[in-house]
């Protein structure tokens, strides 16, 4: 079983803000070239979400399934990967002091992916998870400082005065 954790400088609130839009899937899943949500609401269970992989000239079509979720914490996807079969692959969100933790879990759950599971494929899934959990964390802390930036900018617009002093995110 592949886990891997990061903590990311920013709100658990906003590391799910991008989880819980479909749209944005392609952005921080490796090996995704284009996604669009094809089923349900996401990130609702049962909701589905297209995506494609592209090796070289040849792209390949698949589908991700909310399988459980638990708004703000928890999110189960099953990836299906075509003959290779399907993977569960679980995101869990932590509030750590100001910042928030996240833990991805996969494994293979049918299939050749399942049946050829072995320390190697292994070794290939922790190195997707370390490339997905940066690409998720420049995403989320980008969106956590525009988010600041916004905020600081409306209280000054409403009230004439700038960041309170001793505040770092303005």
């Amino acid at each position: 079983m592949a886990v891997r954790h990061c903590l990311i400088k920013t709100s658990p609130g906003t590391v799910w803000a991008v989880l819980a839009d479909g749209t944005r899937y392609a952005d921080w899943v490796v090996g995704t070239a284009t996604s669009r949500p094809i089923r349900g609401r996401w990130p609702q269970v049962d909701a589905a979400i297209g995506y494609e992989v592209r090796i070289g000239p040849v792209g390949l079509t698949n589908e991700t399934v909310v399988r459980r979720c638990e708004e703000g914490t928890v999110l189960e996807l099953e990836a299906k990967a075509g003959w290779l079969g399907t993977a569960r692959i679980a995101i869990e969100l932590r509030p750590w002091g100001e910042d928030c933790l996240v833990i991805v879990d996969e494994h293979p759950l049918r299939g050749a992916g399942g049946l050829l599971h072995n320390v190697g494929t292994e070794t290939l899934i922790q190195l997707r998870h370390r490339a997905m959990l940066a690409r998720l964390a420049r995403l989320c802390e980008a969106e956590g400082r525009s988010g600041a930036e916004e905020t600081a900018q409306g209280r000054e617009a409403r009230t004439g005065v700038g960041a309170p002093p001793g505040d770092d995110h303005a």
